[in-house]
């Protein structure tokens, strides 16, 4: 294995430790940011760092279409192309299937899909192929190509997605070119079947991988069900390998899944909630547009230390309301402050064998409810 990986505390299921890639280290839990197109949308990368944010996040099905893994090999992979010098973890395109339905056709050799920017451009990605373009962008962490289903999803059609993308993250491992300082991930599937999420499990862990990631979650189903889905996972997989759990979420579901085992994750929900007016704080989330904040001088959090929260929330209102471009970049940057204070806090309180006090107390704020004790 070439990327490496300490587990440095436990409390509970909770893990706090640290990932050492060849462009720096970051510490888990971990909240990458989301650069889909080798941008944050809104941020430069310097507002970017100055979240807390160590690892981002981009997405080769994107990059590949524009503007093509060659070219940002050649202007030196992603970390010079974008201007991102901490890790990069690369997303293989397997969400883009799923999203992209109306355009892909599966096979087992790979997929077929038509470009979404023009239409009328048929290209075909394999396993192969998409660890190859994550090679050519320079990414720390490769993901495996795989297939991610809606839920809820008919069993024998889910027995046929784990079997293949079995065989898909096996060509993905056997394709990837060993290097230190990067890894790659496997993704565990079988929707909200328990022994099909044992199944594929097993066998990524048998083909051996630097991490792994729980994916097919948070696609439709309810919270309840995610958590039974992580809680049956993790323990099946190795305790000093680092796990991702994609494309997830919310604040709660964070702590939730925190407390069940995961180490990554990733969500659009903070960067794409600031350029919609919305704000997370300690207390909830605030909608800026909402006439009430017209004259209030007050922070968005007087708890933050972010550049949005030395102004007022009546100039980050009017700057909403005039559409002006400063509004969306300082809620965006507030946003992933706030999510990055939270996995700080995630850390300190497993360092402290405290976690269970912490989300108790964090979720009694931000609910404004009281959490009777079991």
């Amino acid at each position: 294995m070439s990327l490496k990986f300490d587990l440095i505390a436990t409390d509970g299921g909770a893990r706090r430790g640290r990932v050492h890639t060849a462009h720096g280290d970051f510490e888990t839990p971990a909240f990458m940011a989301v650069g889909t197109a080798a941008t944050v949308k809104a941020l430069t990368m310097d507002q970017v760092a100055a979240t807390g944010t160590q690892v981002i996040l981009g997405n080769t099905y994107h990059l590949m279409m524009r503007p093509g893994g060659d070219l940002v090999e050649k202007m030196g992979g992603l970390h010079q192309f974008g201007g991102w010098t901490g890790p990069i973890l690369t997303d293989s395109g397997g969400f883009q299937v799923m999203s992209l339905s109306n355009l892909v056709k599966m096979r087992e050799e790979g997929v077929e899909f038509t470009s979404h920017i023009d239409g009328g451009i048929k290209h075909f990605l394999r396993p192969e192929d998409s660890v190859h373009i994550q090679h050519q962008l320079d990414s720390n962490i490769t993901m495996v190509l795989d297939e991610c289903l809606h839920l809820p999803a008919p069993r024998d059609r889910v027995e046929k997605n784990v079997d293949m993308v079995t065989r898909w993250a096996r060509r993905s491992r056997d394709a990837f070119v060993d290097r230190p300082g990067y890894g790659i991930f496997g993704i565990v599937q079988g929707a909200d079947q328990p022994d099909l999420r044992e199944k594929s499990a097993r066998a990524l862990v048998d083909i051996g991988f630097d991490g792994y990631a729980v994916g097919g979650l948070a696609v439709g189903e309810p919270q309840d069900v995610m958590f039974r889905m992580i809680a049956h996972t993790t323990p099946l997989l190795p305790m000093d390998r680092p796990r991702y759990l994609m494309g997830v979420g919310t604040p709660l579901d964070i702590l939730g899944a925190v407390e069940r085992g995961i180490d990554m994750f990733d969500c659009v929900m903070p960067t794409r909630a600031g350029r919609t007016a919305q704000a997370f704080t300690r207390h909830g989330t605030m909608n800026m547009r909402n006439a009430r904040f017209r004259d209030d001088a007050s922070p968005i959090d007087d708890g933050c230390g972010c550049p949005a929260c030395k102004l007022s929330r009546a100039y980050i209102h009017h700057l909403i309301k005039c559409n002006e471009i400063l509004g969306a970049t300082l809620l965006t940057q507030h946003n992933l402050w706030f999510y990055q204070d939270l996995m700080r806090g995630i850390r300190g309180a497993i360092e402290q064998g405290r976690f269970a006090e912490f989300k108790k107390e964090f979720i009694e704020n931000y609910t404004n409810k009281k959490i009777d004790n079991d």
